[in-house]
């Protein structure tokens, strides 16, 4: 066998043991939060169509995804994300649903990029998404769902910044730029590249008064009582509305008890150009990025034949247990559950008492060893577990930990 058959590809590594354990762990409690929401449960494919990725829907750039072909030559695609995938089973299994149809999903996602920068091509998620529902009220349920996640999982510093996109198009369309030239701003601003942004815009001589308010975007970052400043610096009905929607957001947070969680960051957009409305992030110590993506996309739907509004939200698992970890909170698997060690002719024995064990619904791992110094040598490496050593004349012995 070649050492290389050893390794991984770039990007994607095993994860096993007690670490694995402890990801399991999580993805439970985040589920279990989620549920209490009323989202029901939903498994989409590992891969698609190509199309359902496409560039019209604004996911994730084709010279990302993994594509391949299937034996009619049909081009399919590994998801790179799952919320295409659930609006594509709204539109096929909820097509006449008018009332909120709420889906929740777990998997693993994968991107192809070279400039991995750290990051992984294959990482877990879950997520929800909220359809058929174009309330503020909604926006309130899935950032509030988001923050009782996090904190079911240990987590309790951490913040949720939340912006709006129609304020950044509302100042594109008042500028007069192009789709394509909006894109690449919104590249610049979410990157927070400043220097970028201002080359571009100088570029495109973009009125100086507008391009003074393109360039704050990529630092601001304001409590609630500072929206009304956002709003000052904009003279289109989009943007103003987009405020608004931000100012209502806030009103209904405060009912739920989460504001002081919440900032608001106009300058928040999003490399899914999906999203129109109300967008929001995660973020905690211990990892570069946001632990949680979301927003709103009432435009997604329509593009598999249903027209509805929809939000939703993702975790990124991975993330959200380095930071746990890195915070010295990271939850501890039960490791509980009994030891069986037992010398050859005492298997019927401790076959019996293992057997009795399970039937209680005990853990219990049935494991030969030659003498008793290496049933403790044994018992040893697994702390946490009641060990019993089984021995050829009949003798049951608990051992010491």
């Amino acid at each position: 066998m070649g050492k290389s058959l050893l390794h991984t590809p770039e990007g994607v590594r095993d994860i096993y043991g007690e670490e694995y354990a402890r990801k399991l762990l999580i993805e439970q409690k985040l589920h279990e939060t989620i549920r209490l929401y009323g989202y029901q449960d939903i498994q989409t494919p590992t891969f698609e169509f190509f199309d359902v990725y496409s560039k019209e829907i604004g996911t994730t750039p084709s010279s990302q995804l993994y594509k391949f072909f299937d034996k009619e030559g049909n081009t399919l695609s590994l998801r790179p994300d799952f919320t295409p995938s659930c609006a594509r089973c709204a539109a096929k299994y909820f097509m006449d649903e008018t009332g909120p149809i709420r889906l929740t999903y777990s998997g693993n996602t994968f991107l192809n990029t070279s400039s991995l920068q750290g990051k992984r091509g294959e990482v877990t998620q879950m997520g929800a998404e909220l359809m058929m529902e174009p309330s503020v009220q909604a926006d309130a349920e899935m950032i509030c769902l988001v923050i009782d996640a996090l904190k079911n999982c240990g987590l309790t510093d951490f913040q949720i910044t939340v912006g709006e996109v129609e304020y950044f198009k509302g100042l594109c369309a008042q500028a007069g730029l192009s789709g394509e030239v909006e894109l690449r701003l919104r590249d610049f601003i979410s990157a927070k590249n400043y220097f970028g942004a201002q080359e571009l815009l100088e570029q495109q001589r973009v009125r100086k008064d507008y391009a003074k308010v393109f360039l704050r975007l990529s630092d601001m970052v304001l409590g609630a009582s500072d929206l009304s400043e956002a709003a000052r610096l904009v003279q289109n009905d989009r943007s103003l509305r987009a405020v608004e929607r931000l100012e209502q957001l806030y009103q209904v947070l405060r009912q739920y008890g989460t504001e002081k969680y919440i900032f608001f960051d106009l300058g928040l957009l999003s490399k899914y150009n999906y999203y129109t409305g109300v967008i929001f992030k995660g973020y905690t110590y211990g990892v570069g990025d946001a632990v949680v993506t979301g927003g709103r996309y009432d435009s997604l739907l329509s593009y598999f034949g249903k027209k509805g509004p929809a939000i939703g939200f993702m975790v990124v698992v991975d993330d959200l247990l380095e930071a746990l970890k890195r915070q010295n909170i990271a939850p501890k698997p039960a490791s509980d559950g009994v030891l069986a060690l037992y010398e050859r002719d005492a298997f019927a024995g401790a076959l019996r008492y293992t057997k009795e064990q399970r039937g209680q619904g005990v853990c219990a791992e049935l494991t030969p060893v030659n003498d008793r110094a290496e049933a403790e040598r044994y018992a040893l490496g697994h702390p946490g577990k009641q060990a019993l050593f089984f021995s050829a004349d009949g003798g049951r012995i608990r051992l010491c930990q």
